[in-house]
C-alpha cells in the first residue's frame, strides 16, 4: 500500500529521499571495509554504484548537491549486525521510495532498485537467523535496538511542514510496515514489535 499524498509534499519527499541516498551511499562504502561474506562484498559494490546514479540523480531533480562527507560512517565490525542496520535502513528507504512513486510515477526504476536492495538484504539476514544459538540471537538483539531508534529517525525524515496534515498517519504507516517486515523475516516477536 502507498499511502497518498498531494503534490504540495513532493519536494520535501524529494529532499528526504536524496539525505537518505545521500546516507545509504556512505553506509554502504562503509560497510565494504567490514568483514563480510563475499557475495555480500559483490553485491554491496553494484549496490554502491547503484546508490552514487540515484544520487546524481536527485540533486538533478532539487538543483543542489548532498551533503559532503569527509569521512565514513562506523559500521558494526560483525556481520550480522551490520545485516540488520542495512535491512534497517533499506527498508526504511524502500517506505520512501514509495512515497516518491506516488508522487512522481516516472521514478518507478528508483522503486525497483530499493526493493531489490531490501530483498537481498532480507535474504541474508534469513540466511543468518537460519544459523540458531548464539547468531540468530546477536542478530535479534541488534534488530530490537535498531528498532528502538526507528521512531525518532522517521521523526527525523517528517520534519517537513509541507508534511504537517499526513505526519502521524505517515509515521504509523511506516513504523507499521516495518514492524511487519520485521516479524515476517523473524526478526522480532509479536511482543517486541
Amino acid at each position: 500500500m502507498t499511502y497518498p499524498l498531494p503534490s504540495v509534499c513532493e519536494r520535501a519527499i524529494l529532499e528526504q529521499f536524496l539525505k537518505a541516498e545521500a546516507m545509504a551511499l556512505w553506509a554502504v562504502r562503509s560497510a565494504q571495509a567490514q568483514d563480510v561474506p563475499p557475495v555480500v562484498l559483490q553485491f554491496l559494490r553494484r549496490h554502491e554504484e547503484e546508490e552514487a546514479q540515484h544520487l546524481k540523480q536527485f540533486e538533478l531533480l532539487l538543483g543542489t548537491s548532498s551533503h559532503g562527507k569527509t569521512s565514513l560512517p562506523r559500521m558494526p565490525s560483525q556481520w550480522r549486525i551490520l545485516a540488520v542496520q542495512l535491512y534497517g535502513y533499506e527498508t526504511l528507504g524502500l517506505e520512501f521510495a514509495r512515497l516518491l512513486v506516488g508522487l512522481r510515477p516516472g521514478l518507478a526504476s528508483i522503486l525497483e532498485d530499493e526493493e531489490a536492495h531490501v530483498g537481498f538484504f532480507e535474504r541474508e539476514v534469513r540466511n543468518i537467523l537460519l544459523q540458531g544459538g548464539p547468531p540468530a540471537y546477536d542478530t535479534r538483539q541488534a534488530a530490537k535496538a535498531w528498532r528502538r531508534r526507528l521512531p525518532r529517525t522517521v521523526d527525523r525524515y517528517l520534519r517537513d511542514a509541507s508534511l504537517a496534515p499526513f505526519r502521524e498517519g505517515l509515521r504509523q504507516h511506516i513504523l507499521d510496515v516495518i514492524d511487519e517486515r520485521f516479524l515476517a523475516v523473524g526478526l522480532l516477536t509479536g511482543e517486541a514489535a
